[in-house]
């Protein structure tokens, strides 16, 4: 089976991201107990084409299989890779999460209980899509003997597999595992230091941004809307009249440090938007859960704007710092720099990749 999230594959060394605006590719290896950066490779979708590689359709998002083939097997080719063991990331946009609560019931029971329940929870018909689950966590009942098991579900589209099992086969990789990205992403940003924490892993695409709750090391929501980096290079284009790569250019070089009159007043509506979804998440965790998330990181392209993660800090009353999966990998110190600024769109590919590594 393919589809297996939460199964420990044996190894594998290609993390792949398709996204929106670029294809990312990371080659990662063990030495010893030491996990080292081989290679990487990334294809920005503009370099062959006039549009993105995804493009909304039906409230999902969809790519075309031949551009990204195309796309995928000229990086695959430039970078050299040494292996063609992959494991994709399928995007938040294209799962579904939902968190169930079962009775006290033996392990063995657990699976027919999730077919169960899972129709009650899961909006799609579900002969149209793949289920998998993992248990988050087990609570004690008020009376001796019993508790309440809480499983958190996942389902996946059959025909959002299926391209990727196209896709993998077209360009000649042998297709390990696919998992949701926010499992990749997970697996690059949460350390060792974090795993007792309550974190929240801020994924600011090109498309759609996804607030992510990480408790204890689990993934307790995944929560994707439709206000991306791409909408704040619009309304610059837009509020100062000039064209989409010049707006894009400003949106990286100035940011939220723009003085008076500056992309930063275009650009803070938007972002306020992604400031108050972010309260509501938080809040209703802390009703559901008791438990506030302490630290925030941000991930994706737009994670380097400059005075990004100030704002947030500021905003949220909380930490805030730029995600930088590469911060437990050995790699060449020459490309100190580099990762640093590839570190937040390179993430999920990253994390795809060192679930090769695990044990």
């Amino acid at each position: 089976m393919i589809w297996n999230p939460f199964k420990i594959a044996p190894k594998g060394f290609l993390g792949i991201d398709i996204g929106t605006s670029a294809i990312k590719i990371v080659e990662m290896s063990r030495a010893g107990k030491r996990r080292k950066l081989d290679n990487y490779g990334e294809m920005k979708a503009e370099a062959l084409y006039e549009k993105p590689f995804r493009t909304f359709e039906k409230s999902t998002l969809s790519f075309s299989n031949r551009d990204v083939v195309r796309s995928l097997s000229a990086v695959l080719k430039e970078a050299g890779f040494k292996t063609n063991k992959a494991f994709f990331a399928i995007p938040d946009f294209s799962t579904f999460f939902t968190t169930i609560s079962l009775p006290a019931m033996t392990d063995e029971e657990i699976p027919q209980a999730v077919d169960y329940e899972a129709p009650q929870h899961i909006p799609l018909p579900l002969q149209s899509v793949t289920l998998d689950w993992q248990i988050i966590e087990r609570e004690a009942g008020a009376a001796a003997g019993q508790e309440t098991i809480k499983v958190l579900l996942v389902a996946v589209p059959k025909d959002v597999i299926q391209q990727y099992q196209q896709i993998a086969q077209a360009v000649g990789l042998e297709l390990i595992s696919m998992e949701a990205e926010v499992f990749s992403l997970s697996r690059a940003l949460i350390g060792e230091a974090e795993k007792n924490q309550t974190i929240s892993l801020i994924d600011i695409g090109a498309r759609s941004t996804t607030i992510n709750i990480i408790d204890k090391g689990i993934v307790r929501i995944s929560h994707s809307f439709d206000t991306s980096g791409s909408d704040f290079t619009t309304v610059i284009a837009k509020g100062l009249n000039i064209d989409y790569a010049e707006a894009e250019s400003l949106k990286k070089r100035q940011g939220l440090l723009s003085g008076s009159g500056g992309i930063k007043e275009t650009m803070l509506p938007l972002i306020d938007l992604i400031i108050e979804e972010i309260k509501k998440i938080f809040s209703s965790f802390f009703q559901a859960e008791g438990k506030e998330v302490k630290k925030i990181v941000l991930a994706g392209g737009s994670a380097l704007m400059p005075g990004l993660a100030d704002y947030f800090m500021k905003n949220l009353s909380k930490p805030a710092e730029i995600a930088n999966p590469f911060t437990n990998i050995y790699y060449p110190p020459i490309l100190e720099d580099t990762l640093k600024e590839m570190g937040p769109s390179c993430a999920i590919a990253v994390g795809a990749a060192l679930r090769g590594l695990e044990e």
